[in-house]
């Protein structure tokens, strides 16, 4: 072994993910979510824009997943 290598174990992969690896996504689920469930929507009535837009993603993923 030379002066300069690493000692490695075989089979494992180590990985190190940065801070904005995972807070960013998450951010952005978050704030993906606060707008679909916003009850301040361009619809007309108070819950019909929160379950409108929610109702037309699930009907999204559901016709995305050939449901």
């Amino acid at each position: 072994m030379s002066a300069g290598t690493k000692h490695r174990t075989h089979g494992t992969v180590q990985t190190r993910l940065p801070w904005w690896g995972l807070v960013l996504p998450a951010v952005a689920f978050v704030t993906l979510f606060l707008l679909l469930s916003s009850p301040a929507s361009a619809e007309s009535g108070a819950t019909a824009g929160a379950t409108g837009s929610l109702a037309r993603v699930v009907q999204f993923v559901q016709h995305t997943l050939g449901g």
